[in-house]
């Protein structure tokens, strides 16, 4: 039995082909919501075993993302130049609403990220066992590069549909000819 409901089990399969999870909760909101993490955390572990490739966790990633893009904003001329100081600006945000999330002080942890990463070490990002940075090799955290990639594409090609519409919002009206609708 699993709570009041009663179940079979069955048992013995060849392989491990078959699997069953079972999801409990106290409405069918929390319910839904827990499927959904569940599905979403099968989907980028099916990721993973197509494209084995991993990429340090714990916001070390975002960082160096955000570094590479700021020295490139040095050599860049006009507007792009803002586009790109934003988008690496929006990557540092990343680790910070991590820490935030996980309750703890994220402007402290932040800027120790970003200091040891200024220092060389390149490999560290936030502990959040410890509420610390740490090194996210020693400490085994490492994220799926199939969907760190699909998320930072999704993002990008969000930012650039909102450039497109504020090109469009900020065109003057035409003049209309005859004054009548």
């Amino acid at each position: 039995m699993i709570g009041e409901d009663k179940v079979i089990r069955l048992g013995g399969c060849k392989s491990g082909e078959a699997c069953t999870i079972v999801l409990r909760g106290a409405s069918s909101h929390i319910l839904d919501e827990a499927e959904r993490s569940l599905h979403d955390a099968l989907c980028v572990l099916t990721a993973t075993v197509k494209d084995p490739r991993i990429i340090r966790g714990g916001g070390c990633t975002e960082v160096l993302m955000a570094q590479a893009i700021d020295r490139q904003v040095e050599s860049t001329p006009g507007k792009k130049a803002l586009a790109m100081a934003s988008f690496a600006r929006a990557l540092r945000q990343l680790p910070a609403i991590v820490a935030d999330n996980g309750g703890y002080d994220s402007a402290e942890l932040v800027t120790q990220l970003r200091a040891a990463h200024a220092s060389g070490k390149n490999t560290y990002g936030l502990d959040m066992y410890n509420g610390a940075i740490g090194d996210m090799t020693e400490l085994g955290v490492a994220e799926s590069f199939k969907s760190k990639l699909c998320v930072l594409m999704s993002a990008s090609e969000a930012a650039e549909m909102i450039l497109r519409v504020d090109d469009i919002i900020r065109c003057a009206p035409r003049a209309r000819e005859g004054g009548g609708y």
